[in-house]
């Protein structure tokens, strides 16, 4: 790690960037984003076609259970590794990108592309690293993951890391330094995603970036802003891509056990590559993640529904959690009256996760509510649609009460997810 970075668990690395190719083409959204809506990447895949790709460097969520998954593992590793030979990359070499986003909505969210240090970081709860997860971390979804990126030789991220920094200090200034900044790309996303430009921070860029970080990592300065008495610095929690900074740590973790320890701070599998994204970013809202539940019998599972939590009942009370469904015969809310929970994400979580195993079914997080609605319409599914967290929750509950429960909240709607252009070496 950059020795002005010494402590903070983030800063440059050597970058590999696509050359010479469509990079409309190039890049592609995060791996589990439409997982059931596979038509959204039968689209990609006849748009993409042989072109390279990051879509030939990832292996959609949706396929991780197909039944061709692990050739299909192996064509991804090769691929990368003829990516590498053939010189589809040039590489930054410790490097930062300043990233402009603009959305579909017009609206720009601003980042910053670097390594995070995943010795700072732990998705346990209760954890008190540098650098935490924000939601629950599903084990079981690891393993699978784990498999496609134990033997590849890069990585490309989708994670974002969130920085609490109300003043601004360490994203936003890059903006005024822009012309004098080497641009890196520029170029339209697909599928109606929007626009990605890239700058290389130079030098000057790169120590303001580090002096603001250290200014937040202050314990003296952090107790007083959130009231925490003791407990280590919370600097970054991840936004989006939980799973796969767990799925990295794991990684690690294993070439940890193998290596000895004088050699662990130059193992390149220590770091992963992110996007920090400061959390009161004008353009960041933290969107509701809904629940669909397929191959089910809707008044059964509503039934058991209300039979789990004592004083339950149909329509919308003036206190409690309001868990709103809508499914074939139409739509409805189930109150639960003084729950135990905070988040109403929770109430229902912890229903599911129990009822689901004892019942079939299949349940999956949906980003927008028009996509929730249409699969919950469908014969046999049924689908709840949650309320918005406020984002200026997000620290403090960590900070005090430890990660939310898994899928409680998403940094946009599918379409505004990071895209994998940037990539890195792993081994």
């Amino acid at each position: 790690m950059d020795q002005r970075f010494q402590g903070l668990a983030f800063g440059p690395a050597d970058i590999l960037l696509p050359q010479n190719c469509d990079l409309t083409k190039w890049a592609v959204v995060a791996c589990d984003q439409y997982t059931s809506q596979p038509e959204y990447w039968q689209r990609v895949e006849s748009f993409v076609g042989n072109a390279p790709s990051s879509l030939h460097l990832i292996l959609p969520e949706s396929s991780l259970d197909g039944p061709s998954v692990e050739a299909d593992i192996m064509d991804v590793t090769n691929t990368m590794s003829r990516y590498l030979r053939e010189g589809v990359f040039r590489t930054l070499p410790q490097a930062m990108i300043y990233v402009e986003r603009t959305l579909e909505s017009g609206r720009v969210r601003r980042g910053l592309v670097g390594m995070v240090d995943l010795e700072a970081y732990n998705y346990e709860p209760g954890a008190d690293t540098l650098v935490r997860a924000t939601e629950g971390t599903v084990l079981s979804r690891i393993p699978p993951r784990v498999a496609v990126r134990k033997n590849a030789s890069i990585e490309l991220p989708h994670a974002m890391l969130l920085v609490d920094d109300p003043e601004k200090t360490v994203v936003e200034p890059t903006a005024a330094a822009k012309g004098r900044l080497e641009k890196c790309y520029d170029f339209e996303l697909m599928e109606h995603s929007g626009h990605l430009r890239g700058w290389l921070l130079d030098e000057t860029e790169v120590d303001r970036v580090a002096a603001a970080l250290r200014a937040l990592a202050d314990p003296a300065a952090f107790r007083a802003r959130y009231g925490a008495e003791d407990g280590s610095v919370l600097l970054f929690a991840v936004g989006d891509g939980n799973h796969s900074l767990a799925t990295a740590k794991a990684c690690y973790e294993r070439q940890k056990s193998l290596t000895p320890p004088e050699e662990w701070e130059t193992l390149p599998a220590r770091y992963a590559l992110v996007e920090l994204v400061n959390l009161h970013d004008a353009s960041l809202e933290f969107e509701p993640i809904h629940r669909v539940v397929f191959g089910v019998d809707p008044q059964a599972l509503l039934a058991d529904l209300l039979a789990c939590y004592p004083g339950a009942f149909q329509g919308v009370g003036e206190e409690g959690h309001v868990l709103r469904y809508v499914h074939a015969g139409g739509v409805g809310a189930v109150t639960v009256p003084h729950p135990q929970a905070q988040l109403p994400a929770a109430t229902l979580q912890n229903f599911l996760d129990q009822w689901l195993s004892g019942h079939r079914g299949r349940v999956d997080y949906i980003h927008g509510a028009d996509v929730t609605r249409s699969l919950a319409s469908q014969p046999g599914n049924i689908g709840f649609l949650l309320p918005a967290m406020g984002k200026e929750e997000l620290f403090p509950t960590v900070i005090h009460d430890g990660v939310l429960p898994r899928k409680t909240f998403s940094m946009g709607e599918a379409q505004d997810k990071r895209f994998y252009l940037e990539a890195r070496k792993i081994r």
